[in-house]
Order: C-alpha cells, then structure tokens, then sequence
C-alpha cells in the first residue's frame, strides 16, 4: 500500500491541482449575480463581454433594446459607445501619422490654417492627450441655448463644434501645463482626420479600421447617410418609469463620441488590439504613454488636484498593481466601459442602454472576480 501512494503520489497531486483550479474559476453564474443586482430582465440593461487568455470566457446580455418592441439584447446589439469612441479616433489619427501625412508635434493652425491665433499653441498631442485647454463645446452651447427646452435646439456636428472653438480667443489655460478632459479636442481630431485624409470621418473610419478588422456593424451615425442595425436605444428611469432618451443635441458629434458597436465586434477589436493588427507595438507606444506636465511631473486638472493618468484615447491608471489600460463613455441614455489588463491577459467590457448603470464600477467588479481567482 505504501508503495502504491509512493508510485501514485505525483498523479495525486497533478488530479488535485486540476481540481483546485477548476473550483478557482469565475462562472458566468458569478458575474449574472453581480448584475442581476442592477437590471431587471424586461427593462433596458446592459451586455457584458470577458475575453481572458484570447478567448471568451463570459457573453451575456440582459434586458431589452427599447420598451417598444420589446426585443431581448445580446451579443450582436449595437449601443452608441459615448467615449470608448476616443480610442478608435485616437487610432485613427495614429494611423495618420503612421502613413507620414501627420506628426504629433504639428500645431493646429498647421492643419487649420483658419483658426484663431490660439490654436498656434496647440499640438495634435496635446488634443489626444486632453492637455490642450479648449472650451468645453458644451459648456458654450449650455450659455447659448440657456432656457431653450433640449429637444429645440439642433444637432450639432464636429464642423460645427470647430466654428463654435473659432469665435473664442484662448484657452482655459496654456496647452501643455495642465490636463483638463476635453470633448472638445476630439472633435476637432475628427476634423483634422478629415483634412488629412481627404475622406468624411465616418468613412474613414470604416475603411482603415472597422472593415479591416471584420467589424461590420460597427459605424460611426450619421442620420440620414448611414444605419446603425440591431440597435439599442438609450433610456433614463423616470419617477413613473422610463423614459427613452437616446438622442441629444450633441448626438451628432462623432469624434467624441458617435460610434456605435457591439460584443461581438469589439472582441475583434480587443483582438486587433492585443495582436497589433492595425498598429505596431511601436507606433501604439504613444496611445498608452502617460501625458506628463512640464519638468516630467505628474500634470494636474484646472483646479489643482492630481489628474488621472491618460494616453491616447486611454486611461492608464492600475487597478492595484495591475496593469490596466481604459476607458468609460457616458451620454443620454447609455453608459459604457472597457477595462484592458495586457499582463494578465484580461478584457472586460459593459455596454449599457440605461443612464442609471456605472458601468465602470460594474466593469471593475467583474474584473476584480477573474484577477482575485488567478
């Protein structure tokens, strides 16, 4: 007997080891308790998506596109994605000068001749990086339309978003000395895609990174020239229930904010990602460099306080000692979030068609149930 535990031992001890591991795994059942919390199956909800080592480890949907039809979300629903849209303009923009018609370092009147003075100072890196002072667009609309009910006051567009920047004459502060989050700056980036490229935007986005890439109901909306398919649409809950608020009078500003996509094509764009498909690891270098303040410091917000750590289109602050790479998007009526951690070869993405869901904080607990089970 003692020498058949002898002979048995290491078979033992590799069973056991397959059988601790197994009972360490997260279960889609773990992340539906997490969420069940927070949706409810005939309301508007959300989608999640976990991708570990490669693959997809957890796609669920929950809830309903719209209180009209109603149909059930899943992995192929298309929500806007609010701000996760600044990583594929930042893309867009890398890709530019990866082609050699842009640099980092060109100022904005040297693609925009017309604009005021105070665009001189400003860089394209200091637009991808928030660090270039404009005005909040809107912040300037808020002033101009002041008392005017919201579904009166008409969509504005990225042209329109660089003619409101053009009737100011500064910054709100010196481009490079702070960092201050700025929808404006990725407005103006779809512009100078435009200039650059020689494309609209939108197609641009199509044909350099959403085709290649296989993500064939991803689109940048524009009403009236393109279709987003199988869409959800935004709500907010009301006192009496909820109401569908899926359109604004910012809606239709795409560098910022106008891309709409769904599980299913943003797999393929974690994917493109991790692979380099689109961009080397060297050119992508840039988007998840931390924008710095002068002398190499830490650079700081308008009033002072620490500012979170930013790149190109990304958040590059840790979740404790992980690496992380992020971004979180916000709009009427929908709330986003995709939590990247390269090390641990962890993605978790949360899109949502309801004002009231942090979508962040929902992401980070997911990802907190595969990094605490590692």
């Amino acid at each position: 007997m003692v020498d058949f535990i002898r002979h048995q031992f290491p078979t033992i001890v590799i069973v056991l080891t397959i059988c601790m591991a197994a009972s360490l795994q997260v279960t889609p059942a773990q992340v539906d308790a997490l969420v069940s919390k927070l949706c409810r199956p005939r309301e508007p909800g959300c989608a999640v998506l976990v991708v570990k080592d490669g693959s997809p480890v957890c796609r669920r949907a929950y809830g309903v596109t719209d209180l009209r039809s109603p149909r059930a979300l899943g992995p192929g629903t298309n929500f806007r994605l609010a701000s996760l849209t600044k990583q594929f303009t930042a893309t867009a923009i890398m890709l530019l000068v990866r082609d050699g018609k842009l640099r980092y370092d060109d100022h904005l009147t040297d693609v925009l001749p017309d604009f005021p003075a105070y665009g001189k100072a400003i860089t394209i890196r200091h637009l991808l990086n928030h660090t270039s002072g404009l005005l909040d667009y809107e912040d300037i609309m808020e002033k101009q339309y002041a008392g005017v009910a919201e579904d009166k006051i008409p969509q504005i567009k990225d042209a329109g978003v660089v003619a409101l920047l053009k009737e100011r004459t500064a910054t709100k502060f010196t481009p490079g000395t702070r960092w201050d989050y700025s929808n404006s700056g990725y407005a103006v980036l779809a512009v100078v895609v435009e200039k650059k490229s020689g494309m609209g935007f939108a197609d641009f986005l199509r044909e350099r990174i959403f085709s290649p890439l296989g993500m064939s109901n991803t689109v940048a909306y524009e009403k009236d020239k393109n279709e987003v398919k199988n869409r959800a649409y935004g709500h907010t809950p009301t006192a009496t229930g909820w109401q569908e608020t899926d359109q604004s009078s910012t809606s239709a500003v795409l560098g910022d904010g106008g891309v709409y996509s769904s599980l299913d094509d943003l797999e393929r764009w974690d994917r493109a990602l991790s692979a380099h498909t689109l961009l080397s690891e060297k050119d992508m270098a840039p988007a998840l460099t931390a924008a710095m303040g002068s002398g190499g410091g830490p650079l700081l917000k308008p009033d002072g306080s620490l500012a979170r750590v930013y790149g190109f289109g990304w958040f590059l602050d840790p979740l404790h000692d992980h690496r992380r790479y992020s971004h979180y998007g916000e709009t009427v009526g929908f709330r986003t979030a995709i939590e990247r951690f390269p090390d641990d070869h962890l993605t978790v993405i949360v899109l949502a068609n309801r004002a009231d869901l942090d979508a962040p904080a929902l992401a980070e607990s997911i990802a907190r149930l595969y990094l605490e089970t590692k």
